[in-house]
């Protein structure tokens, strides 16, 4: 199996919904995210499937190693061995690559924030330097598309953060700001034992507004100039959008549930925001 071929299959097993904005791609850019997104779930699995926090931050600190290696030229892993040719061409930084890998091991160190601010941080790590890394492989000729880029990447996270709250918990991990969670009343307690209530939806659908509106806020930072080099990220957008609607549509469920939409509602969204872009 070559690099390339380990990253595709990568790719496609995890399910994401990133995939089918991959598919619109030129073949040359596609291979480069198709490389990109594997990289981010290789450092990712490290710590979600790790039973021992000390045996993370080994292979975290593997994988930092292994990226200054990819920048010396010598790679080792079919992941960073298929990156390696669209760092130069893309402009892809390493200090972003290591931002990814720093933002994973936060998991490690902790499981709550106190505020908003303090889980902006954490998203810019996982998500918004990921945003911006992805924009660089699509192609852009003015630098604001990065700004775009980099809150488009929150928008993504605090998506996935909403619908994967019961899951997220059941780990022991709770991303919803503690600060937010007294406001609404809510408990740590109560998204631990999934305790459904009208608190709780209030919680989220203040979560899923603010969520919205930074969607919003990325789309009003996209230059016009850019805008059909950045079709993924406006398909992974509408797919995004439309997910959050079918959360609320469902009562916010997800304590309990994972809300997701169909492969082929997915494509036909993805289809759809391609040709109108």
């Amino acid at each position: 199996m070559s690099p390339d071929e380990y990253c595709q299959q990568k790719t496609v097993q995890s399910g994401s919904s990133f995939y089918y904005s991959f598919l619109f791609l030129p073949p040359e850019r596609r291979r480069a995210i198709t490389a990109l997104y594997a990289f981010c779930r290789e450092v990712d699995d490290t710590v979600d499937d790790a039973t021992d926090q000390s045996v993370a931050r080994i292979k975290l600190a593997w994988w930092r190693t292994e990226v200054s290696a990819m920048y010396k030229g010598s790679p080792t892993h079919p992941v960073t061995q298929a990156l390696q040719p669209h760092v130069a061409p893309y402009q892809l930084q390493e200090q972003h690559l290591l931002a990814i890998v720093d933002g994973m091991e936060m998991d490690l160190d902790q499981s709550r924030y106190l505020d908003y601010a303090g889980l902006q941080r954490y998203c810019w790590h996982v998500a918004g330097v990921v945003g911006i890394l992805s924009a660089s492989i699509f192609g852009y000729t003015n630098v604001q598309t990065l700004a775009y880029a980099e809150k488009l990447g929150l928008a993504f996270q605090l998506t996935n953060i909403i619908r994967d709250v019961g899951e997220d918990a059941r780990k022991g991990r709770i991303y919803i700001p503690v600060n937010e969670l007294q406001q609404f009343g809510v408990t740590a307690a109560d998204l631990l034992n999934a305790r459904h209530s009208d608190k709780f939806e209030a919680l989220m659908r203040f979560q899923t507004e603010r969520a919205q509106r930074i969607y919003d806020e990325a789309l009003a930072l996209l230059p016009k100039e850019d805008r059909r080099a950045q079709r993924p990220g406006l398909m992974m957008s509408s797919i995004y959008r439309t997910l959050l609607d079918e959360i609320e549509r469902d009562g916010f469920q997800v304590l309990s549930q994972r809300t997701s939409l169909t492969p082929l509602r997915k494509l036909w969204l993805a289809w759809k925001t391609y040709v109108r872009a």
